[in-house]
């Protein structure tokens, strides 16, 4: 399994960084273009034309020269959204982070070797985390040496730069905007963390993985887990500062600074969580899962007890009391992928070792976790105990479901020559319109990581062609054969814009730009961003489906809606079945994941037996 870290080749982690073309700047004229195509759906003739003299207008007025002063930023920059992306998207939002923007997501060693069993945590917690430092450790190793396999499209490299920031990286909240702090540092750089971050009843615990020059090994890691749980299960609960991250972000900034103005320790005891490799946190819940339902344990991942998840770290990893695992990550510094990487690697390795530790039982002589007790007053625990008010008011608003649909999956799709993650946002676009009677604005992500520190781009999956299938699908008096030859239409559109927005030739991202440039330079709102359409089609953060591919392996994602009135739907694809994940918000009266997922369902079933039609 190393290999999938380490290749023996001549080629070096980042020897591509310096030749990976810089983000382009679209065509005005093309980004226009597409973004009017993309307000059909939702505008009747009037609308439409008005929206078009709107767009006309700027792009012929203001446009042009807001699209010079982005061509003019572009060109001192290798990635002109870069900053820009991290401040909007993450940074400066104000919301509580942890269940609005962290993203997360349950591990599958439920399907092979650890069902839900009482009494397994710490033994197999003591695995997955061996797995996981592993993973660090090769990689902390290799990265000093270029050694990490580059990640390609075909022969084409990939960034690879967001993998810095899966370890040892914490959001620092800030009053207006916070800030990220990455901690990790090669050999030749300096010192890099090494410590571990547990969380346990409210309290909080630190060890080193590192001893006399090795990584612990999984037994004497469970004795450091050992101590802790024993410790907190004898002894009172701590004050569960954690759930302080899951406040409004200014709110948390002040409750931050609050804490260390009474005593600089605190501050101490921040940066020694904020640097360590990772968060584990043991978890005294037992959620239901199965293979074909994941709903629970998804729910517990992303809404559960906010005293044992620091939010603000890059990478939380689980352990609930029954042996089932799962993750919790800030988003701002990187995307789902970095995280389905080492996921599928530890997924991998316990699945090869038949979900035991095959290595020593030797425990060395090794120091017990040192806990780290904050300095606390009324004011501290008023402020955590008004952070999990609002924390529990929210979840107790979150409706989710994650089901596995069995009846096929990518094998039968492909067989068809059908695009499997088209197939799936079809469905959705007309499950949506089956259920709301209406076309579902929709953000899909596209990876742009073929670009210097690219990131992703939006497509918008809710096509004329899409909504023109919708409409045959729901007219009785459309034939089949007519029908199919619409989706096959719907299909063509969607494969060019994902290829199109991976490639740099989105419009949403370059949209924003625009916008930004504008703002900056201190001039009104142009009448484009303001125009009614813009919100009703997505624009602005606004739409009403928000969705992504988690991948092709055995790792699912969920997140929150964008929107309230919103789904949020995240999928994974395998040869056999697709896992969907879909969020909603309960006091939404129009909303209900369950029933929009039932629906992607009865979708994916007609759209098979509409390609056992002829072709026209």
């Amino acid at each position: 399994m190393e290999n999938q870290l380490a290749k023996s080749t001549e080629e070096r982690t980042f020897q591509y960084q310096d030749s990976l073309p810089s983000l382009p700047v679209p065509s005005l004229e093309e980004s226009l273009k597409k973004y009017l195509e993309s307000v059909k759906p939702f505008a009747n003739e009037e609308e439409y034309k008005n929206t078009e003299a709107i767009v006309w207008k700027f792009q012929n007025g203001i446009g042009e020269k807001l699209q010079q002063k982005l061509l003019q930023r572009a060109k001192g920059r290798r990635n002109w959204l870069e900053e820009w992306w991290l401040n909007v998207a993450y940074l400066d939002v104000r919301i509580p982070s942890q269940l609005n923007v962290n993203f997360g997501g349950p591990a599958s060693h439920i399907e092979h070797y650890w069902p839900p069993k009482e009494g397994t945590q710490l033994e197999r917690g003591s695995i997955s985390l061996w797995h996981n430092l592993n993973y660090w450790h090769l990689w902390w190793q290799n990265v000093e040496k270029e050694k990490l396999a580059v990640e390609k499209v075909g022969n084409t490299p990939l960034d690879m730069n967001q993998f810095r920031m899966l370890f040892s990286t914490c959001k620092i909240p800030g009053i207006t905007r916070d800030s990220i702090i990455n901690y990790f540092r090669t050999e030749s750089e300096g010192h890099s963390p090494s410590h571990l971050a547990v969380l346990c009843r409210g309290r909080v615990f630190v060890f080193d993985v590192m001893h006399e020059g090795y990584l612990m090994t999984a037994p004497e890691i469970q004795r450091q887990l050992t101590y802790i749980q024993k410790k907190c299960h004898s002894e009172p609960d701590g004050p569960g500062v954690a759930a302080l991250t899951t406040e409004e972000r200014t709110r948390w900034a002040k409750a931050r600074e609050y804490l260390i103005s009474l005593n600089p320790e605190n501050l101490t005891i921040l940066e020694k969580i904020q640097s360590s490799l990772l968060v584990f946190c043991l978890d005294d819940d037992s959620p239901h899962v199965t293979p074909e339902d994941y709903s629970q344990v998804s729910a517990k991942i992303l809404n559960g007890d906010p005293t044992v998840r620091w939010g603000d770290k890059s990478y939380n990893l689980i352990a609930f009391s029954n042996g089932v695992f799962g993750s919790n990550c800030d988003h701002a510094p990187f995307d789902a992928m970095v995280l389905v990487k080492v996921c599928y690697y530890v997924d991998e390795n316990i699945l090869e070792n038949e979900g035991r530790w095959k290595g020593s039982e030797k425990v060395r002589d090794i120091p017990v976790p040192e806990e780290l007790v904050f300095t606390v007053d009324e004011k501290v625990l008023n402020d955590i105990n008004q952070a999990k008010a609002q924390y529990f008011k929210q979840v107790s608003d979150l409706q989710l479901v994650v089901y596995a649909f069995t009846s096929f999956g990518k094998k039968l799709t492909k067989e068809k020559q059908l695009h499997p993650d088209t197939f799936i946002q079809l469905a959705l676009q007309l499950a949506y319109y089956r259920l709301h009677g209406r076309p579902g604005c929709c953000y899909e992500t596209a990876m742009t990581r073929l670009f210097y520190h690219g990131r992703t781009e939006t497509v918008r999956p809710c096509t004329v062609e899409a909504v023109n299938w919708c409409q045959s699908m729901q007219n009785p008096s459309t034939s089949l054969l007519e029908r199919k030859h619409m989706m096959l239409e719907a299909f063509a559109k969607h494969n060019k814009m994902m290829k199109d927005c991976s490639t740099g030739k989105g419009f949403d991202r370059h949209l924003l730009g625009l916008s930004l440039i504008a703002k900056e330079e201190g001039l009104p709102v142009p009448e484009l961003f303001t125009d009614p359409l813009f919100s009703r089609s997505g624009g602005g953060g606004n739409f009403v489906l928000s969705t992504s591919l988690v991948g092709y392996l055995r790792v699912q994602g969920v997140m929150v809606p964008m929107v309230h009135n919103g789904y949020g739907f995240f999928y994974h694809i395998r040869d056999d079945r697709f896992v969907v994940s879909c969020s909603a918000w309960k006091s939404c009266p129009e909303t209900d994941a369950e029933k929009l997922v039932q629906q992607v369902f009865h979708a994916f079933c007609d759209m098979m037996q509409l390609m056992e039609m002829p072709h026209l």
